[in-house]
Parts: C-alpha cells; sequence; structure tokens
C-alpha cells in the first residue's frame, strides 16, 4: 500500500482517573485525574503519525465549543483535522477509572460522536490515500453506520483497503453480533481484541475466533493485550506475535496505538507479520503514558 492514511472516525474528550485502591459506594476515593485528548479514530491517527505515516487524515464530529482545542491537539501530533462542529451536542467524553493494575474502565458519553452523518462525507478525502481505517463507535447509532458504510464504498470503488476496530465488546453487545458482522460485510482488515473476537464468534479461544473471523474478513489480527497477538488470514492464524513486556501505568488506547502503528507499517510496505510486531512495540509504549495518544 502507498499514499495516505483517512480515519473516519471520534474524537473525545477523555477524564482519565487513576485510583490506587478500590472504588468505595457511597463515599470518596483518592485519584490522580487529567483531562486529555482521547477518541478511538484520533489516538490511530495520532499513533500512525508517530509511527512513520507523513499524511493522516481525520473526519469526525465534535462541540462546536472546543473544536479549536481539538484540532490544535490533533495538528501538533501529525493529524490532519477535518472536524464537523456540532452545535447540538457536546463532543463525546470518555471517564476512564484506571485502577491499581492499570486496567481501565470507561463510561461513555459519545456526545456528537454518533451525529457523523452522510452530509459530513466528501468522496474527495479519499484523494491520495492509500488507506481508509474506520472508527468501530461508529457502527453503534444508524446515522453514522450510514456514514462509515457510505465511506467503505467509496473506497472500495478506488480499490482503497479498509479497516476497521470494531471498538467495543459491551456496545457489540448491545448491538447484536449478526448486526455488527453485517455492519463489517466489505472490510478487508479487522482489529478485534480478544474479549470482542470471541462475542463475534462465540469460540472462547482467541486462536479459534481470529480463525472464523478471517473468513469474513480476510485479514483478522487479534490483540491479546500483555499476551501479543496473532494474525489470521483466510481462515488459519498465519502468526503468532510475541508482546513486549513493560511496567503498565494505562492501557488507554493500548489497542489504538497497535492499530495506528500497524497501518502504518503496512503503508510502508510491511507485510502483516511485520506489521502486526510493530503493533505490539506501540501498544507495549502507550501503556507506559497516562491516556491514550503517544
Amino acid at each position: 500500500m502507498t499514499g495516505g492514511l483517512l480515519i473516519v472516525g471520534d474524537v473525545v474528550t477523555d477524564v482519565v482517573a487513576r485510583h490506587r485502591t478500590p472504588l468505595v459506594r457511597g463515599t470518596d476515593t483518592a485519584a490522580r485525574i487529567r483531562i486529555l485528548p482521547g477518541g478511538a479514530g484520533a489516538n490511530v491517527g495520532c499513533w500512525a503519525a508517530h509511527h512513520g505515516c507523513r499524511d493522516v487524515r481525520l473526519l469526525a464530529r465534535v462541540g462546536d465549543g472546543d473544536l479549536a482545542w481539538h484540532a490544535q491537539q490533533l495538528r501538533e501530533a501529525g493529524v490532519r483535522p477535518h472536524l464537523v462542529p456540532d452545535d447540538g451536542a457536546p463532543t463525546g467524553t470518555v471517564i476512564a477509572l484506571v485502577d491499581a493494575t492499570a486496567e481501565r474502565t470507561f463510561l461513555t458519553d459519545s456526545g456528537a460522536v454518533l451525529r457523523l452523518g452522510a452530509d459530513d462525507w466528501s468522496a474527495s478525502l479519499l484523494d491520495g490515500v492509500g488507506a481508509l481505517h474506520l472508527s468501530g463507535y461508529l457502527l453503534f447509532s444508524d446515522t453514522s453506520r450510514a456514514v462509515a458504510a457510505l465511506a467503505r464504498e467509496s473506497a472500495r470503488e478506488r480499490n482503497i483497503p479498509v479497516s476497521v476496530d470494531p471498538a467495543s465488546a459491551g456496545f457489540i453487545a448491545e448491538l447484536g453480533t449478526e448486526r455488527m458482522l453485517s455492519a463489517l460485510e466489505g472490510a478487508d482488515t479487522l482489529f478485534p481484541n480478544a474479549d470482542e473476537a470471541r462475542l463475534l464468534t462465540g469460540l472462547p479461544d482467541p486462536a479459534d475466533a481470529a480463525a472464523k473471523l478471517s473468513r469474513h474478513v480476510p485479514l483478522t489480527v487479534v490483540t491479546l493485550g500483555g499476551q501479543g497477538a496473532l494474525v489470521a488470514e483466510s481462515g488459519q492464524v498465519t502468526a503468532r506475535i510475541a508482546p513486549h513486556p513493560t511496567d503498565a501505568v494505562d492501557t488507554t488506547g493500548a489497542g489504538d496505538a497497535f492499530t495506528g502503528a500497524f497501518l502504518a507499517a503496512r503503508l510502508a510496505g510491511a507485510d502483516a507479520r511485520t506489521a502486526a510486531q510493530e503493533g505490539c512495540l506501540a501498544g507495549a509504549q502507550a501503556v507506559t503514558v497516562i491516556g491514550g495518544r503517544p
């Protein structure tokens, strides 16, 4: 693959609360709290740029009140923002509760994210693009699912490969696996984590799930957190990627880092195994910083 990377996805404001003791209902729990730019699609773009992709573009919808701040943060990270202002909904907000093991739990207010619509799309965004990536969060409402489908079809008409991150096991469960699998039709690459792969296939073993999903999406790369990743192609696992051990402080955005580095490597000509190795390295880097971006 050659050319730039277009991401159609999400920008959110992250409120990251790191608590070293268990949450206690009905009273205070001490925490260190930071407000940071985030969003799965935006994070992927920032990590792709960090790993050498020189032309990264992001289409997303944000509340008009903080559009300038989010656009500036993206530009500073090497991402060209195409942000649609929304005067009827605020920018999406995610509260990330990060415990002493660095595991995170999200409270999500999608806000303007799911209001991205067909009128916000222009096929000209694909000019000079070598890959399209869709954030799976767009698949959880009729409005944003329609623009994701429109972008995917526009890419297919130009023979531009399409990748998708299915985003959230919790939201997949609400939508239903059959509807989710239908929304993934036409994708070339899929980036589920182990929980998402299990849910989408009903298979407990991530390797079995990866192989089955790769019969639906030809290249499926399942991230395993601290256990590395699996690469499956056309019905069989073709690579098992070892992890990079590290001391984690916050796992927020580790999967986004993997995806961004993987896509940057593929655009630079790497095969799937090598790209997944780059992804695991980026994921290991991501868990050593607070928030979801480099």
